[in-house]
């Protein structure tokens, strides 16, 4: 496991060292890049003599020209060669650099070359953490799929009390490993899932439907196989690819989703309804195109099969989780579907906020169950959303089979 450890400038830099090392004896090779500010606070000689290896401080700095030749694409080969960039300290202005596309230092140009994960540990005074603008970008880069590490609260450098503390070094070790490590924890698992809208005809050109992108279900479908789960991934039409590993069953309408999931309910142990399924469909459709005339019309029309009750009355011991779009009264609406569905968790959102939601690749939703209080899982990117629902719909099955 190949970490990059970008020590940002604050008095927390000296737990650097120590962070390290703690990576090291997890079995990491640790290459260390430091800004400008982290060096007034602790030499690079420390973490040389720690990891073995260079420790980059600067784009170009005193060096030859062939040096300087080699370190002008010396952020992409570190960028490649890497597979976590790890930021500790990361402060309040590096926070913002990330943010903002900046790259005027080594560590800020590798970050926008950076393809595989990113993981921040923020320390810094309370009020710079608790300032707007702070958790504005904090926002920005969790929806952008950033992984941050919460710093602790207690005593700090400037005297107050309060959030603000780097998290102990063995903490983000231990962090970065687990991102770093395959997580198989669905081995044994068969996770049905349904995606995207489905299309209700009204005759052989037009259709009703909605405007899910099927982002949201292919990216539980996606976490589950690379989990260890056989994926079942029941999809209505969507211009995405088919996540690997899974196996896919494409429809059109409601009564196509419905049949394909009865079809494979027995051999499923968890059930995700994330697929947005039409209400309402046409029950006599033409066979020819309806033409357009200058006369008003109307159609009548019959609501679809309620394919969640339907398996919430049939779901036997499967953990049975459904989704709630709504545009208002959200966790109301959310228990409101949990109890006449029967369902185990419903994973709400508010699909009237801008930025989020159907065509979005970020959400911002609520986890409401009967178990637990809703949990509140912030704006980010819908892949780490996905991966956070799992780990609550698996701690939430748990629980339920202590209390059968």
């Amino acid at each position: 496991m190949n970490v990059v450890l970008g020590v940002g400038g604050g008095i927390a830099a000296y737990k650097a060292a120590e962070l390290a090392r703690e990576l090291m004896e997890r079995g990491c090779t640790v290459n260390t890049v430091m800004t400008r500010a982290a060096q007034e606070f602790i030499t690079p000689l420390t973490f040389a003599a720690l990891t073995g290896r260079k420790v980059i401080t600067d784009l170009f700095g005193d060096r030859s020209a062939d040096e300087v030749l080699a370190s002008s694409v010396e952020h992409i080969q570190v960028a490649r060669e890497n597979d976590l960039l790890l930021v500790a300290p990361a402060t309040a202005d590096l926070i913002a650099r990330f943010t903002h596309g900046q790259a005027d230092d080594f560590l800020t140009t590798l970050h926008l070359a950076f393809r595989g994960k990113v993981l921040m540990a923020p320390a810094m005074n309370t009020i710079m953490w608790e300032h707007a603008a702070t958790q504005a970008n904090l926002a920005v880069l969790r929806a952008r799929g950033v992984h941050f590490v919460e710093p602790g609260s207690g005593p700090l450098a400037c005297g107050t009390v309060g959030p603000g503390r780097l998290a102990e070094p063995a903490e983000i070790a231990n962090r970065a490993v687990a991102l770093l490590t395959p997580n198989r924890d669905m081995e044994g698992e068969v996770v049905l899932i349904t995606a995207g809208p489905t299309q209700e005809a009204l005759d052989p050109v037009r259709f009703i439907s909605n405007r899910s992108s099927g982002k949201m279900g292919y990216a539980l479908a996606e976490d589950a196989a690379k989990r260890g789960a056989r994926v079942i991934l029941v999809s209505g039409p969507v211009a995405l690819a088919p996540p690997q590993g899974v196996i896919m069953v494409r429809v059109r309408s409601a009564h196509e989703m419905r049949e394909a999931v009865i079809t494979n309910l027995e051999a499923a142990s968890i059930v995700i309804k994330s697929a947005a399924v039409a209400d309402y469909y046409l029950e006599n459709t033409p066979s020819q195109k309806v033409k357009k005339t200058a006369m008003r019309m109307s159609i009548e029309l019959t609501p679809t099969p309620d394919i969640l009750a339907e398996v919430g009355r049939i779901k036997g011991d499967r953990l049975l989780i459904g989704f709630a779009a709504e545009t208002e009264n959200l966790v109301p609406e959310a228990r409101r579907k949990l109890q006449t569905k029967n369902a185990d968790m419903i994973v709400g959102n508010l699909v009237s906020q801008e930025g989020i939601g159907f065509e979005s690749d970020q959400n911002e939703v609520v986890l409401v169950t009967r178990s637990f209080e809703p949990v509140k899982l912030p704006k980010s990117a819908k892949r780490e959303l996905a991966g956070r629902i799992l780990d609550h719909a698996l701690r939430l099955r748990l629980v339920l089979h202590e209390t059968a």
